[in-house]
């Protein structure tokens, strides 16, 4: 089974799509995090959900 780790932001409408792009690349390059889901509200705000998965090491004695 596939556990996941999510993070929830919101971004104001004043932030670029450029700046947005930016912002999840570094996310996805530096941190291993993927875009979950990216919900744009009629007054330009958007709720940006990431998730990354959780990997568990498990003991091998």
């Amino acid at each position: 089974m596939t556990e996941y780790e999510f993070q929830r932001f919101w971004l104001p409408r004043t932030e670029s799509r450029q700046s947005v792009r930016r912002l999840l690349t570094d996310a996805a390059e530096h941190h291993g995090w993927e875009l979950a889901r990216l919900r744009l509200f009629p007054d330009g705000r958007r709720r940006v959900t990431l998730r990354r998965r959780i990997i568990r090491v498990r003991s091998t004695l």
